[in-house]
């Protein structure tokens, strides 16, 4: 039943993400974004990770949305001329090779021998907001910061291109 349930919300998942990519209105590919984010949240409650599902859905699907739609609507983006084909083809041939990339990669690797010191006994006696919280915190805080000053630069940025006078 758990199989069935996962291919259900990967099918889900690959058609808002083609939906993302082929939508004319960038309005539409957003809540198609968003689809695709409780898609993956749903991935991290069957993989028994529910602060990392709350976080997608909080952060992702909530707040990064609506910063996207918001620059949408500041931007004034409407509907996008209609491509050529050829650029259509050269993307699908693009993407069938990175996937077909990754294929190799994956069943040639070992994804589920690895070993480090955080084990599901880790997990289990340590919770996994305090092991992410620590992790980010106090091993990861220079790039943590990083991250947040870029997203205020885009920010800035966005709202700098999208006035009309300076």
């Amino acid at each position: 039943m758990q199989v069935l349930f996962f291919y259900l919300v990967a099918l889900v998942a690959v058609l808002s993400g083609l939906i993302v990519v082929t939508a004319k209105s960038p309005v539409n590919s957003a809540l198609a974004l968003v689809n695709t984010f409780f898609c993956l949240a749903v991935f991290y409650v069957m993989l028994s990770a529910p602060f990392m599902a709350a976080i997608q859905v909080m952060v992702y699907a909530g707040a990064i949305m609506v910063l996207i739609l918001f620059v949408i609507m500041l931007l004034n983006m409407g509907v996008e001329p209609y491509k050529k084909p050829t650029h259509v083809a050269w993307g699908t041939i693009g993407s069938a090779l990175v996937f077909l990339v990754s294929v190799f990669f994956i069943q040639r690797g070992e994804p589920t021998r690895a070993v480090g010191e955080i084990t599901r006994d880790v997990v289990l006696r340590q919770g996994h907001t305090e092991l992410i919280g620590k992790a980010m915190f106090v091993d990861f805080l220079l790039p943590f910061e990083i991250a947040s000053i870029l997203l205020l630069v885009a920010i800035v940025g966005a709202v700098i291109l999208a006035k009309k006078e300076v």
